[in-house]
């Protein structure tokens, strides 16, 4: 089985394209594991740190050719509303870490009933689809690479708790970075 070796940069020139490769949002996201084309290719992923393919993407494989990414369908929501209800919608997905695709006019998500449920009774305009899903990568996302959350506790490295702490920014007793007072 090949190995993929390299995503192919847009303009690069291409090699011989011998499968597709129809993969859902999270198969694009993989660093690791095994992945089977249109026409049966096994393609072993094993990245240093996680991609994230889009369609159109080309992954180099060892033996020269290659192998084209495409969006898989699945089933889900479909959120319409006005401004601000849009946006409310998109903090309240975001406040329960739910991957979300993020677009003009509308917000998708994988179907969940109880969201489903939710996002109605707060306005939004919801229907079920199935489509290509494309979230956004988050607010760990750097450099192409993904922090997301599967099921694991949240103690790595940062505090959730953001409100444990104060800041006074009403009196005129502030430091300037000088050591100066300010006020």
């Amino acid at each position: 089985m090949p190995r993929a070796i390299r995503l192919l940069a847009a303009g690069e020139p291409r090699p011989t394209i011998v499968d597709s490769l129809l993969l859902t949002a999270d198969q694009r996201r993989m660093q690791r594991g095994f992945v089977f084309g249109g026409k049966g290719t096994c393609v072993e992923l094993d990245f240093p740190a996680p991609l994230i393919l889009r369609t159109d993407d080309v992954l180099l494989l060892e033996d020269g050719s290659a192998v084209e990414v495409v969006a898989d369908v699945e089933p889900l929501l479909e959120v319409r509303a006005e401004f601000p209800v849009l946006a409310r919608l998109a903090w309240m997905l975001g406040d329960r870490h739910v991957p979300v695709q993020i677009m003009p006019n509308r917000l998708r998500l994988r179907r969940d009933a109880a969201l489903e449920s939710l996002l109605a009774s707060a306005g939004g305009k919801v229907r079920a689809i199935d489509a290509p899903f494309s979230p956004e990568g988050g607010a760990y996302a750097i450099g192409g690479a993904a922090h997301e959350h599967h099921g694991h506790d949240h103690h790595h490295g940062h505090d959730h708790h953001h409100n444990d702490h104060a800041h006074d920014h009403g009196g005129a007793d502030h430091a300037h970075p000088t050591g100066k007072k300010s006020g």
